[in-house]
C-alpha cells in the first residue's frame, strides 16, 4: 500500500469508497441520511479538503483521508480492506504531514471510536449534534503526546 495526493480524476472512486464505507460502518444513518450527505461529500468535502489517497497493490484507490489544517476531517477505507492496516498507515502518514492531529468521530460508530482511542487519541469533548446540526453526537478527539502517554501509564 502507498499514499499519494488525490487528483480530480480520483473523486468518483473516492465517493464510492466513502459510500461503501459509510454503509458498512455507520449503521445509525438512514438511507435518506446517506443520500443527503452524498452531495456534501462530492461537492464540498472532496473539493475543499486536502485529500490523500491510499492505494492498493494495483495502485487502485482503497481509502482516503482529508484534512483541514491538522484536523482530520475524513478517513475512509473500502470495506473489503477493513482491518488490514490501511487506517494505521494513513494515520502515520498524516502525523508526518501535519504533526499532532485532531478528529471528530461519530459517537454512534464504536469501531471508529475504538480505532482512534487505540491509536493515541483522547476524548476532549462532545457535541450532541454533528456539524450540520443533525442529531448524531460527535466526540472531539486529539492526540496525546508521547510524554502524556508515558505519564498516564505510570
Amino acid at each position: 500500500m502507498n499514499i499519494r495526493k488525490a487528483q480530480a480524476e480520483d473523486h468518483q472512486a473516492l465517493l464510492s469508497i466513502w459510500e461503501q464505507s459509510v454503509r458498512a460502518s455507520h449503521n445509525f444513518l438512514s438511507e435518506q441520511d446517506i443520500q443527503s450527505l452524498l452531495p456534501v461529500v462530492r461537492d464540498q468535502a472532496l473539493s475543499n479538503l486536502e485529500v490523500w489517497v491510499l492505494c492498493g497493490e494495483a495502485l487502485e484507490p482503497i481509502g482516503f483521508m482529508g484534512f483541514d489544517n491538522n484536523k482530520l476531517e475524513a478517513l475512509f477505507i473500502s470495506p473489503s480492506r477493513f482491518r488490514q492496516g490501511g487506517g494505521k498507515l494513513m494515520l502515520k502518514y498524516a502525523r508526518k504531514l501535519k504533526g499532532a492531529l485532531q478528529v471528530d468521530v461519530n459517537e454512534q460508530n464504536p469501531r471508529a471510536v475504538a480505532f482512534y482511542l487505540s491509536n493515541g487519541f483522547v476524548v476532549t469533548g462532545r457535541s450532541p449534534t454533528d456539524s450540520q446540526g443533525l442529531p448524531f453526537p460527535l466526540l472531539h478527539l486529539h492526540e496525546i503526546s508521547r510524554h502524556e502517554q508515558l505519564t498516564r501509564t505510570i
